[in-house]
């Protein structure tokens, strides 16, 4: 009613759809992509909710998100340094596994120069963390992996603040066809 220019308050509204016997629809719960993986020791919380950083290089985050498309989902990578809050690396893939997220710390590895020995990266407990892929990859390139808890968005809060900017800004307000389109936008 009010995008068509008409001034109504909220209680009005809810006043007659009560008379006429309506409800609101109500807001889809979102399913979590993390998926512990059992079999292996996760790595100790060394950031301990605490996402500021006294230099560049000193703390990343990231996570992986889905992206909404008619062909399925397109999956998101992202490593962001906690000191400028600057997205150094991101990749997209159809499965989110080990290797888009390895992707994605290549992608941030080079944006910085190549050496990032020392660097804090901290992400949630599941299994593309975990993989032997990632943490070999991690070991290779000198970066100490950090987890938060399982099921507790609190503990990669930098990370899942920058995915509801992003589902704020650009998902809400568009609609992707195909991967490809979501890719390149």
């Amino acid at each position: 009613l009010v995008a068509a220019g008409w001034r109504v308050s909220e209680k009005t509204v809810a006043k007659s759809m009560a008379r006429q016997d309506l409800a609101a629809r109500a807001k889809k719960r979102r399913k979590g992509l993390t998926r512990p993986d059992k079999r292996k020791r996760p790595f100790p919380d060394l950031v301990k909710r605490d996402f500021t950083a006294p230099a560049p290089d000193v703390k990343w985050c990231g996570d992986i998100t889905g992206i909404p498309t008619d062909e399925g989902k397109l999956y998101l990578a992202t490593a962001i340094d906690r000191f400028s809050r600057r997205l150094l690396g991101y990749a997209t893939s159809a499965s989110p596994d080990a290797v888009l997220a390895g992707q994605a710390i290549k992608m941030a590895v080079a944006a910085r120069g190549g050496n990032v020995a020392g660097v804090i990266f901290h992400t949630d407990r599941g299994s593309t963390y975990t993989a032997d892929h990632f943490t070999g990859l991690c070991a290779k390139l000198k970066i100490t992996q950090s987890m938060g808890r399982v099921g507790s968005c609190f503990d990669n809060a930098a990370a899942e603040s920058f995915f509801s900017t992003l589902e704020w800004e650009v998902l809400s307000r568009h609609h992707f066809t195909t991967r490809d389109e979501a890719g390149n936008s």
